[in-house]
């Protein structure tokens, strides 16, 4: 309960923030297609943090289930694939050593299946298949004082390839590899196609270039990369080599991100109960959805993704909630 209100607090706060959004904003008419994800009778979704889709339409989720250890911060990640009408298929990394606490799921152009964990530090991709081919980070070792990372001020410096509860992956047609990181280093790693490490940029604090949690990351096809500045409330827009475009300001926090893909791209930009979509020049479209518990209302959209432009799959964090939206 005291959660929830903290969210309404959120909200309402993010809302005040909006002063920048023009006064009339279209309201999005949609539809919300509950229970679509069909669980087996032994099976619960945690807190969704993390929804992709590949190219057959399969739809990943991953969620802070799975729960092993103490009652308090127990390990919580597991990722699930579902068919296009949410028939399950399958666990993937069934007690993968990198799993700690889910944040984030994509899918790449190859149809490889990427987990970001916030929890270990650590970035896992998968093939098709899903067996590991590609690791990033590492996590503390338990024959050590293992223990999550302190947030101090100012922030400890940033190490080449080493992560800080990273946030989500992105890349370019070349096979650029664009990780957000996150909650501690507040910056945007680059590695090339081989996971060879390129460079880094980004610090803590509210100039543009900066970031205050760098959330989510996308890429549009002209190579231009999106980041969700979060607690900046904003949108920061960079070419691939972390040279500033500019800044879009979003009227709440700018939790998550996806992309449609073809010709004519939109972006969209989940909130604390709300759905933002814009242009690639970062001009608002309209937007949907409020704060509430039923379905058809959202909570923190911690991550979204768009097949295409009329339909939506949205993770929501604290109602241990997925939701499949198709907007009018």
């Amino acid at each position: 309960m005291k959660r929830y209100c903290l969210l309404a607090l959120v909200y309402c706060g993010a809302v005040a923030l909006g002063d920048d959004m023009p006064a009339q904003v279209p309201e999005i008419p949609f539809d919300s297609v509950p229970n679509l994800l069909k669980l087996p009778p032994d099976l619960y979704l945690g807190e969704v943090s993390g929804v992709a889709v590949n190219s057959k339409k399969h739809i990943f989720v991953y969620s802070r289930g799975s729960s092993t250890g103490p009652a308090y911060g127990a390990t919580a990640s597991q990722l699930l694939e579902f068919g296009p009408d949410g028939k399950y298929i399958r666990e993937i990394g069934k007690n993968l050593y990198a799993w700690s606490y889910a944040h984030a799921v994509r899918v790449d152009k190859d149809d490889n299946i990427w987990a970001i964990d916030k929890g270990s530090d650590m970035i896992i991709r998968f093939n098709p298949e899903g067996r590991v081919t590609m690791v990033f980070g590492r996590k503390k070792e338990a024959s050590d004082e293992a223990a999550p990372w302190t947030r101090v001020n100012p922030p400890r410096p940033a190490v080449d390839g080493q992560f800080r509860q990273p946030t989500d992956v992105t890349w370019d047609p070349q096979g650029n590899i664009f990780i957000s990181d996150g909650y501690i280093n507040s910056r945007v790693a680059k590695y090339d196609k081989n996971g060879d490490w390129v460079k880094q940029w980004g610090d803590r604090g509210t100039k543009p270039g900066q970031f205050n949690t760098p959330h989510n990351i996308v890429m549009d096809a002209n190579q231009t990369l999106y980041v969700a500045d979060r607690q900046n409330s904003r949108v920061q827009v960079f070419d691939t080599d972390g040279n500033f475009k500019q800044e879009w300001k979003v009227g709440a926090l700018a939790w998550s991100l996806c992309i449609t893909p073809g010709p004519n791209q939109v972006i969209f930009v989940g909130s604390v109960g709300r759905v933002y979509k814009y242009d690639l020049s970062g001009k608002l479209l309209g937007s949907f959805g409020k704060l509430g518990r039923l379905p058809g209302w959202f909570d923190s959209i911690h991550a979204l993704a768009c097949p295409d432009e009329k339909t939506l799959y949205l993770a929501e964090e604290f109602s241990y909630r997925f939701d499949k939206i198709v907007l009018q």
